[in-house]
């Protein structure tokens, strides 16, 4: 085992704390990475407040990691020390079943392995859980690993990890594109990015926001169209308009409402995770032959995709750096939506 220094919450409740975590040796197909930038992520304070329930402390979060390779095992291929890499959501599955033979590992039958809060055997971590990117290392399956295209800064590739692939993944799914018109409800950290990347795609953007107090960013990152919900308006005026709807709000919504905003065979995808059941009357969907769906993350090779899409077309997460000793402080402006568009934690300040 070697150690890395770290910030971890012993508590729901508690202020998060540098400590000292072990990572296990470098296997022959694993890659050793020096993190350079953690990005914040709302399911890292779901979890570090244990706001979702099963929750291991101490608990090290974080699962939009961009860093330089340290180290590789004999048996790497892909990789060599110095270049530039990112680690996403998970870093095993069992490679196995029909989702990870598909190139699906988020879908893993045997549930995949996430980055942080997921118990696996003691050798692979020191405590049986998994410890997250708001560390200074990690250790990580070369499949897990991902490379980071020259065109994108390490800071702003750190939340397309996460943030990047959960936008990405449905826009492709559903075929985004020239002739599409998509809706993007709200333009937060997920919300941001999806505009910038169905716009990049060559659809027809509209963002849906609360108000329209995001309007000008809007436009600069690609939407042609923004609307405020607050306003009832809203939601005659676009009645049957849209093909593809991403909510990335995890607010409780009337989604019925939504729905109607769809147009024949349109799909609404649920992105945001709420945490109450969505009331939905069944004949709004059988009116237009609507869809309501979910998704989550994308595999390892969707994932390498995205980043390599984004940098080709200049694509970047819309950041706020900070250094580790502002973790708690950056948790208490998110949950209160006071952030453009994402915290990244320089890990150099650790």
């Amino acid at each position: 085992m070697t150690t890395a220094a770290a910030y971890a919450l012993s508590a729901s409740d508690g202020a998060f704390e540098k400590v000292t975590i072990e990572r296990r040796d470098l296997g022959p197909r694993d890659v050793l990475i020096d993190i350079k930038y953690a990005g914040i992520c709302h399911s890292d304070i779901h979890t570090a407040r244990n706001e979702w329930g099963g929750t291991k402390y101490p608990v090290v979060p974080g699962h939009e990691i961009a860093g330089l390779v340290a180290a590789v095992g004999s048996e790497v291929s892909k990789y060599q020390v110095g270049d530039r890499v990112g680690v996403g959501c998970m870093v095993n599955s069992c490679g196995k079943c029909g989702p990870c033979l598909a190139n699906e590992e988020q879908f893993c039958n045997r549930g995949a392995t996430m980055t942080y809060n997921t118990q696996v055997d003691p050798a692979v971590q020191a405590d049986g859980y998994t410890m997250g990117g708001y560390s200074t290392q990690i250790v990580v399956t070369e499949h897990f690993v991902v490379g980071i295209p020259e065109g994108i800064g390490l800071d702003q590739a750190a939340p397309l990890l996460c943030a990047g692939v959960t936008l990405f993944s449905p826009l492709r799914h559903w075929n985004a594109g020239p002739g599409k018109k998509v809706a993007i409800i709200g333009m937060g950290g997920l919300g941001h990015v999806g505009v910038k990347i169905a716009a990049a795609l060559g659809a027809e953007v509209t963002v849906l926001s609360h108000s329209l107090s995001k309007q000008e960013d809007g436009k600069l990152f690609g939407a042609s169209h923004y609307y405020a919900t607050s306003d009832r308006q809203t939601f005659r005026e676009l009645r049957g308009k849209f093909d593809l709807i991403l909510n990335t709000v995890s607010a409780d919504l009337p989604i019925d409402d939504y729905l109607k905003l769809l147009n024949l065979d349109g799909t609404l995808v649920i992105l945001g995770l709420p945490e109450n059941p969505m009331a939905i009357k069944p004949f709004t969907i059988a009116g237009y032959r609507r869809s309501l769906a979910g998704s989550m993350i994308g595999g390892i090779a969707q994932t390498q995709e995205m980043l390599n899409f984004c940098a080709q077309h200049g694509i970047g997460a819309e950041i706020e750096v900070i250094s580790a000793d502002e973790i708690d402080g950056a948790y208490d402006r998110v949950v209160a939506s006071d952030v453009r568009y994402r915290f990244v934690i320089d890990v150099s300040t650790m």
